[in-house]
């Protein structure tokens, strides 16, 4: 049976094992600094948020999330992050991530879920399944130049 509950600090172990898996696979290296300060921030952070997925006993999927605000339309819930361990892929846990992500948004006043991913990533099938294609929409992200100096205000 599957359950899906906020994280709590006796899922650390299995949490971090799900993160370092997610990071693995996306090739990003973090340091053991980064995923302790994460992991303060998934329990102490009224908008940062953290699932874990248990089927059978065991927690098999993570989902990190925030909350934020929005400018023409109320509050926005970004979903930053969602694993599933490669062992049970395709029985439905990242499908049911996802809805409960998207209730507990809307349940606190964030209607507005969306989520970026990679061209060619495998989640692609199950994401044009639940959400939205933006053709033709272009993601940027700021890339700062450390040899120039800031700005000052």
């Amino acid at each position: 049976m599957l359950e899906i509950n906020l994280l709590t600090e006796s899922d650390r172990d299995r949490w971090e094992w799900l993160a370092r898996g997610k990071d693995t696979y996306f090739e990003v290296e973090r340091s053991d600094d980064d995923y302790e300060r994460t992991w303060r921030r998934l329990l102490d952070d009224e908008h940062v948020r953290g699932i874990g997925a248990g089927l059978d006993g065991g927690m098999v999927g993570i989902a990190h999330y925030v909350f934020h605000a929005g400018i023409w339309s109320a509050g926005r819930c970004y979903l930053a992050d969602l694993f599933v361990d490669a062992e049970v892929r395709r029985r439905g846990v990242a499908t049911a991530v996802m809805e409960w992500v998207a209730r507990d948004a809307e349940e606190h006043g964030f209607p507005s879920l969306y989520w970026n991913t990679v061209e060619d990533a495998p989640a692609r099938r199950l994401y044009d399944k639940v959400g939205r294609f933006h053709q033709g929409l272009i993601l940027y992200t700021y890339r700062r130049n450390p040899s120039r100096a800031s700005a000052r205000r």
